[in-house]
């Protein structure tokens, strides 16, 4: 008697996962869609050989909708949405494996691999002269507002120039690369009348100035790893006369009269000499009488 015998698989074994936990450093001017993590190194297997479905969730809050799976058979990890170290420096992924499909009334054994996400900073933003605005609430863009100086004419200055709203300074705002930043005149220096410090920004005189003008210089602020990371701050230079006295009043008080229910607009008069109108002078020593 020939008898025949199917054995029926039980669904008594969990997937396993080749590791449990994985760390991965992702820099962060990685490109949308690239793979993080290969399918190879995320598998995981069935002793049963049931298909195996995933999920993916993030543990870290306020880090979701950077990372996901290519497909629900599939747990390959790729980059959904491009990165900014300012918003997330670190995530922890939570990768589930399941023999059955989320919503089958069959039992279903699930296995969870961890995967802790790290990213590094990269070199993204050029320098950021200091003080700067920014114009966003992502803080990812600077923008500084010119420098300016006076120097008198026909004086050659022998120390760095004093600068509103301060010295010539910028920054690498990748903070953690925190690349040299040196410094030039690429502009507006008619006569080679200035020289700036390459490693300092101090702005200082190569000679006097002999009319009085306006100097506009273009000064640029580049990384000595990358010139192609630069910008540019414009530094107004007014040359003025020199001044050695300061403007004085002729008197220290003066006296005026006004009548009640005067108009707006009307003259207040001179209290020493009522028909005369109140009137207020200042004297400068820099300047002769004409």
């Amino acid at each position: 008697l020939e008898i025949l015998v199917t054995i029926v698989n039980l669904n008594d074994n969990s997937p396993v996962f080749k590791q449990t936990n994985l760390n991965k450093t992702v820099p962060e001017d990685t490109k949308v869609n690239a793979t993080i993590i290969p399918r190879e190194d995320l598998s995981a297997t069935d002793a049963d050989l049931d298909t195996i479905y995933y999920a993916l969730t993030t543990a870290v809050p306020d880090t979701g909708g950077y990372f996901a799976i290519k497909g629900v058979n599939n747990p390959e990890i790729y980059l959904q949405k491009a990165l900014d170290y300012d918003k997330i420096k670190f995530t922890t992924l939570l990768l589930y494996a399941r023999d059955r499909p989320v919503n089958s009334s069959d039992t279903t054994h699930t296995a969870t691999a961890t995967i802790s996400i790290l990213i590094e900073q990269a070199d993204t933003k050029p320098p950021w002269f200091l003080p700067c605005t920014f114009i966003n609430t992502d803080n990812n863009v600077c923008i500084s507002s010119p420098y300016a100086g006076r120097v008198n004419i026909s004086e050659k200055s022998t120390v760095p120039l004093a600068l509103e709203p301060g010295p010539i300074y910028a920054i690498d705002p990748d903070y953690t690369l925190n690349e040299k930043i040196v410094y030039s005149i690429v502009g507006g220096d008619t006569d080679n009348v200035f020289s700036i410090d390459a490693d300092t920004g101090n702005l200082t005189m190569n000679k006097a100035a002999t009319s009085p003008e306006t100097f506009l210089l273009q000064v640029m602020a580049s990384q000595v790893n990358n010139i192609q990371k630069y910008s540019v701050v414009c530094v107004e230079i007014k040359v003025i006369n020199k001044s050695d006295h300061a403007p004085y009043f002729e008197k220290s008080i003066y006296r005026g009269t006004v009548s009640v229910d005067l108009a707006p607009g009307s003259l207040v008069l001179d209290a020493d000499v009522p028909s005369k109108p109140l009137m207020i002078a200042a004297a400068d020593d820099d300047f002769t009488d004409v």
